[in-house]
């Protein structure tokens, strides 16, 4: 059973299709520079940074912590969308929980196997929205869309949310990503077209 997550748009904006998007059917592909190999017997997911407890977990230890399944719109900073996508994977929060987030903490950093990383501030994190996945409708993710495990983010456009994603960093300040570094928008609002710094 899913969760409908698609009206959170009535926080930021009165239209659920963010302006300057146009709504597609299509998944398109887009990564910073192509699709990393990774391997199932290898592959390790880490949480370090300003938490009571370092993790690391394997890809099956990962799929035993506790999921749900939602229905979220995903938009990207190209200017499409694509409504109802059925992700299944672990909140950001439930994640949090287990690591134990010092007080001190006030800012995330998302680390993926192709180098990418990406900033949002805590706050922004804790959402029951803000998810780790690895299904996509219901199927294990592809890879070239950030299988084995991505983050999606879908009340900031999508370069938030990391492909790939293999580690969280707790920050005590806040630092830039790879596109926020390169010009793209700190905070990301497809409500306000925060596209560009």
């Amino acid at each position: 059973m899913s969760k409908d997550v698609t009206g959170l748009y009535r926080e930021f904006g009165s239209d659920r299709l963010p302006p300057g998007q146009r709504e597609t059917s299509r998944f398109p592909v887009l990564s910073k520079s192509g699709t990393p190999s990774w391997d199932p017997q290898s592959w390790a997911f880490e949480v370090w940074g300003a938490v009571e407890e370092e993790l690391t977990f394997s890809y099956e230890e990962f799929q035993d912590i506790p999921a749900e399944t939602q229905l979220q719109d995903f938009h990207c900073v190209t200017g499409w969308s694509k409504f109802d996508c059925e992700f299944t994977g672990v909140t950001f929060p439930t994640l949090a929980e287990l690591a134990g987030v010092r007080d001190d903490a006030v800012h995330v950093m998302f680390h993926a196997l192709d180098g990418y990383t990406t900033n949002l501030p805590l706050e922004d994190c804790m959402r029951e929205e803000v998810m780790f996945v690895y299904e996509y409708d219901g199927e294990p993710l592809p890879s070239d869309h950030g299988g084995p495990l991505r983050v999606v983010t879908p009340h900031k456009y999508a370069y938030k949310g990391a492909k790939w994603v293999s580690g969280v960093e707790f920050l005590t300040e806040p630092e830039r990503g790879y596109w926020e570094k390169r010009g793209y928008s700190n905070t990301a609002n497809p409500w306000n077209e925060e596209r560009y710094s």
